[in-house]
């Protein structure tokens, strides 16, 4: 019998709760119906809002709760919880109190998974370095199985792994929380101040993100920034005897590093070149971070030249600065994900450095497209980092009117006097917001949509804006 086997066959008898009936609960909410098990599910939508899904649920054989009550007499004896949901709620607090078990799909995951875990988290990278250490695992020839916050839900997948294979796992500090056991490999990105409106205060925060590596074996591996302060200090509390630190800024004594352009590796006294931080497509000093967190976790595991071909050939994560194509010596990016305008400005960032005289390090310049739906946040410092960085704006949407404003009210237009001054075009429809930044592209040139602002005045999310932006790009003659 497999260890999933096994967990069901131990709560056959029991009542399970399963708090929201999302995308990454579904799957555990079949297997836990057609193994026969007493489900009842707990969503704050309506019968309505959740549509066919809870006729669909009704019919296997769960009961529903549903509504602003959902959380009522909740007295199951085991209680999945959706990330989304914090154990600090009364209803959950009040349940254990009265014996309830509270668990997630993760933790039953980390107890009945056969083969290695990899697990990463952070307050930014996360999401790349996870796919970044996929994409090696599977170039040196590896099964792997990535998900968690990233991904498919993986517990009720896991009587189709083998010890040899390996689960490579985004992991939010919602998630993590709770979780009383750590992965073979963990990896801390960095850590900042971050969902401080859902997490007590700071110090909460650093404790739940610290599970990934705590209930870590002495045999276990775990992965730390060595150029932020709170990871660094992660070290002296991890029980693995193998911490391996990894450094953009300084020369580590057990780690990897970047060193005038090229990525090292040092281990027992030995430095080693992996390869030159310009093999790595994705663009900017982050992506590069990212890169020596995922080689830290693999070191040892796969080869150099696996590595080596993933930087060469690894696009990014889909809608994430995700590389889509070179036409006429033009490179097209889509960061659709870039939905505020911080999360835009990161993406300018990443192509551009300004020096002290207020001039751009890198040759090549952005056509940047921007607008959409307004999230009621201020475009001020947006439109300061557009004028200093971008060569020609092409707006759309909504609020492509608030961004010129914004843009051409910042101290930087017009008044540098030693780069041109951002074009400003515009554009309400989409397609012809592409094309015209694509004419407005010279050689050298990047071509990024960056929105700064949600989708929903056009699109039903961010995913179908970046998906059609890659069509009408790769349409482009």
């Amino acid at each position: 019998m497999s260890s999933l086997q096994s967990f069901f066959d131990k709560i056959k008898t029991k009542r399970v709760a399963v708090i929201g009936a999302g995308i990454s609960n579904t799957p555990l909410i079949d297997i836990l119906l057609i193994t026969g098990i007493d489900v009842q599910i707990r969503d704050k939508r309506t019968v309505d809002e959740l549509g066919k899904a809870a006729e669909d649920f009704s019919k296997a054989g769960a009961k529903l709760q549903l509504g602003d009550d959902y959380l009522e007499n909740l007295t199951e004896d085991i209680i999945f919880r959706t990330p989304g949901l914090m154990p600090t709620d009364p209803a959950l607090k009040e349940a254990v109190r009265q014996g309830s078990v509270l668990t997630s799909e993760m933790e039953v995951f980390f107890e009945v998974c056969p083969c290695k875990i990899i697990a990463v988290t952070g307050s930014d990278g996360k999401t790349t370095t996870t796919s970044i250490i996929a994409e090696m695992l599977k170039n040196d020839g590896k099964t792997v199985h990535i998900g968690g916050n990233i991904g498919n839900p993986l517990l009720c997948m896991a009587d189709d792994m083998s010890p040899n294979d390996y689960a490579v796992i985004e992991l939010s500090s919602f998630q993590l929380i709770t979780m009383q056991k750590s992965p073979d490999i963990a990896v801390v990105t960095n850590l900042s101040p971050n969902h401080l409106d859902v997490h007590t205060d700071m110090e909460e925060y650093i404790k739940a993100k610290s599970n990934i590596f705590i209930h870590q074996k002495q045999t276990d591996r775990a992965v730390f920034n060595l150029d932020n302060v709170i990871t660094r200090d992660y070290a002296k509390y991890a029980p693995a005897d193998e911490v391996l630190y990894f450094s953009r800024l300084v020369k580590v004594e057990n780690g990897v590093y970047l060193h005038n352009g090229r990525i090292y590796e040092f281990n027992d006294g030995t430095e080693t070149e992996v390869m030159q931080a310009s093999d790595i497509i994705l663009p900017g000093a982050h992506n590069i971070e990212n890169y020596l967190a995922a080689i830290a976790a693999v070191t040892g595991i796969v080869s150099y030249s696996a590595i080596q071909k993933t930087a060469k050939t690894f696009t990014g994560v889909k809608h994430r600065i995700e590389f889509v194509r070179e036409l006429h010596r033009v490179r097209y990016y889509n960061d659709s994900i870039a939905s505020s305008p911080s999360r835009a400005i990161a993406g300018l960032k990443a192509f551009s450095t300004i020096n002290e005289n207020g001039s751009l390090d890198e040759k090549r310049r952005i056509v940047l497209i921007a607008g959409g739906k307004d999230k009621g946040i201020s475009f001020d410092e947006f439109g300061d980092e557009v004028a200093q960085r971008v060569k020609t704006v092409v707006l759309t949407g909504l609020t492509a009117g608030i961004i010129r404003e914004a843009i051409e009210k910042s101290k930087y237009y017009n008044k540098t006097g030693n780069r041109d001054v951002p074009e400003i075009l515009q554009s309400n429809d989409f397609e012809e917001a592409v094309k015209i930044a694509s004419k407005a592209a010279e050689d050298g040139d990047i071509v990024l949509l960056s929105p700064a602002c949600t989708s929903f005045d056009k699109f039903k999310n961010f995913e179908e804006r970046g998906n059609v932006f890659k069509d009408i790009v790769k349409r482009l003659v």
